[in-house]
């Protein structure tokens, strides 16, 4: 019993009255000694039953505080046996050492005591041992585990119901998307009106089938344009069928002679409507930006690319090319200065096409620099013919010099690519708003989201094609120079391997202006000249070549030997010469300590999209990535990649 009930302050009330009594007994007696015998008689009788109130109070005490005792263990076992979410007590090992009934349920087991938890729950596995919330799945029920390490205990509540309603509005979430038949005007030129509205309704009737077998809301907007809506559960039912609209659109027509292909974009995740039709906007600029044929989906953060299997389409009118010169001459024209830049590691694709633009902004009189920071191999024969024009060798600077030289009235151009990360130095596009992206690549993820012209078209051969291109509308009368010119078709003659790859109508006229004005074909043919030690550094590296899935070659470097990125290059293009070889895959160590990939195809699989696993991009026969780490390890994410695609879509068209 607690020492506050034996040694009670509040039972001494009963000692100081019986004391009183004594002493009253005592007075009496002294007056009249009958009464106060009487009184002292009463007085004892008073105490002898004060006494044993006293203990019976202490005995009924003590039983009662037992029996409340008894009832609250009970009633805590039985609130524990009743309790709606389990608990565990392990041991260090992670082992269950006690459990609760509702473990025993759970598990469909009486006794789980010896158990580790990683049998239990799977989950585990992959977590650590430390206080948080792990969410684990057990047959058809989702469960919360709650860990306290420091108690070792472990609580599991069925979320079952949260979990599923929880899913139920992920799935439910409106989802945009925009449909663009992107290249109708190609594909209908020389079609009678017949012909054009059959062809189209053709189309429209495959589009419109394929949204009511998902239970897409469609609507036609324009011609060839189409808006989408449905949920998030819908998405990603389309994302699992890699949106197989695209090739069904594509074989359907195969039969003209630019068959019609599909530009998708989708948008999910956003916080508001407006900004989830603007998502999905930007989705199909980013799938057109790829060169069509394919479908763009955002999610949130995610970005996700289906498709892409065909060559984006020349396309036959010069009408944008017209316009982009004509926008790019008033930028020039407003202008303090032009800076012009290409990728880091430049090729001759990189540099011919910023002397294309230099011109250009010599032709207006304007002060013009071209960013350059070391030369490399692949253009280091190129640069031997410029320095022998004083002139024009003056007009290449550094990153340092570039930052003196720009502000903000200054016009930054950028080719051959439209990513910021991949320019030598990214703070030079910060100091001004006024940025131009010339490039033929197909567009990633990455974009230069600020610039205020931009002139991307994937069917081009080369950064170098389109500028020629620019440079004969931006100006009534353009005379290039022999080294001008030579340049232009150096980048040109790289990027389609002497014109073997990636050629159209429009590349064979560019070259055909650049000849005529006096670009030399013998000079160019001395840049690409190789060396006897790179020659036979490239077949080194070939013969350790091996062919995965009949027609995928992939030759890794030997750890430790440095290549350069160029030697890398033309290894891949090489392997792709041989027999039965449909794609090439080259890996090697770079100067810079980087591990450089080099990918080629003849355009029966995409390449870039398999970069573009890797980290890199490119374009559909012509792709590269950068990564860290060693050879062996990146050559075994490219094969983890490979697999991967094999098992989703096949890497063969």
């Amino acid at each position: 019993m607690p020492k506050f009930l034996i040694n009670r302050w509040h039972g001494m009330h009963h000692a100081a009255a019986l004391g009183a009594m004594v002493l009253m007994s005592a007075v009496l007696a002294w007056f009249q000694w009958i009464v106060g015998l009487a009184a002292f008689i009463v007085t004892i009788g008073i105490a002898v039953y004060t006494f044993f109130a006293e203990r019976a109070f202490r005995k009924d005490m003590k039983t009662y505080l037992g029996t409340l005792s008894y009832r609250v263990k009970k009633g805590g076992n039985d609130v524990i046996s009743e309790l709606p979410f389990g608990i565990i007590l392990y041991n260090e090992e992670r082992t269950v050492e006690w459990h609760n009934p509702y473990i025993s349920q759970l598990m469909e087991k009486d006794s789980l005591i010896g158990v580790p938890l990683t049998e239990l729950f799977p989950t585990l596995q992959h977590a650590k041992d430390r206080e948080g919330i792990v969410e684990a799945a057990v047959g058809t029920h989702m469960y919360q585990l709650i860990f306290r390490p420091k108690e070792r205990i472990l609580y599991v509540k069925n979320i079952t119901d949260l979990w599923q309603l929880g899913r139920k509005y992920e799935d439910e979430k409106l989802s945009i998307g925009v449909v663009m038949i992107d290249n109708l005007e190609e594909v209908t030129q020389g079609l009678d009106d017949h012909q054009r509205g059959t062809l189209l309704s053709k189309v429209t009737t495959e589009i419109t089938e394929w949204a009511q077998k998902y239970k897409i809301y469609l609507k036609r907007v324009t011609s060839d344009r189409f808006i989408l809506i449905t949920d998030q559960k819908t998405l990603r039912q389309l994302e699992h069928s890699r949106f197989v609209i695209l090739d069904e659109v594509r074989e359907m027509t195969g039969e003209q002679k630019i068959p019609v292909t599909l530009s998708i974009g989708f948008a999910a995740g956003a916080e508001q409507i407006v900004e989830l039709g603007q998502w999905a906007h930007m989705s199909l600029d980013i799938a057109l930006g790829r060169g069509g044929d394919q479908a763009a989906v955002k999610v949130g953060s995610r970005q996700s690319f289906y498709g892409g299997k065909s060559n984006a389409v020349e396309k036959r009118t010069r009408v944008r090319a017209r316009v982009v010169a004509h926008a790019l001459r008033d930028l020039i024209r407003e202008s303090h200065n032009v800076v012009i830049m290409g990728h880091k590691l430049p090729d001759m694709d990189a540099v011919g096409a910023a002397i294309g633009v230099l011109k250009a902004a010599q032709l207006f009189g304007k002060e013009a620099y071209i960013v350059l920071e070391g030369v490399n191999s692949s253009i280091d024969k190129m640069m031997e013919l410029i320095r022998e024009d004083e002139k024009l060798s003056k007009r290449f600077v550094s990153p340092e010099q570039a930052m003196a030289l720009i502000t903000p009235q200054s016009l930054a151009i950028v080719v051959d690519t439209h990513k910021a990360s991949m320019v030598k130095e990214p703070k030079l596009l910060t100091l001004t708003d006024r940025i131009v992206v010339i490039d033929h690549h197909r567009r990633g993820e990455e974009f230069i989201s600020n610039a205020i012209l931009v002139y991307m078209e994937p069917y081009a051969s080369s950064t170098c094609e389109l500028v020629t291109e620019l440079l004969q509308y931006i100006h009534d009368r353009v005379v290039l120079d022999i080294r001008e010119a030579t340049s232009l078709l150096a980048g040109i003659t790289v990027d389609t391997k002497s014109f073997s790859l990636r050629t159209g109508a429009r590349t064979f006229e560019a070259a055909s202006f650049l000849r005529r004005n006096g670009a030399d074909t013998m000079m160019i043919q001395r840049m690409l000249q190789e060396d006897l030690e790179g020659y036979v550094n490239k077949a080194e590296i070939i013969k350790h070549a091996q062919v995965l899935y009949d027609h995928v070659a992939i030759a890794v470097v030997e750890g430790g030997k440095v290549n350069s990125q160029l030697l890398i290059a033309q290894s891949a293009d090489t392997l792709l010469n041989m027999t039965d070889i449909l794609a090439s895959f080259v890996i090697g160590e770079r100067p810079d300590g980087l591990i450089g990939i080099s990918a080629r195809s003849l355009g029966g699989m995409n390449v870039q999209v398999v970069m573009e696993r890797m980290g890199g991009g490119g374009h559909l026969t012509n792709a590269a990535a950068q990564l860290e780490g060693t050879v062996a390890e990146v050559a075994a994410k490219l094969k983890a990649v490979l697999e991967q695609i094999e098992s989703e879509e096949g890497l063969f068209e």
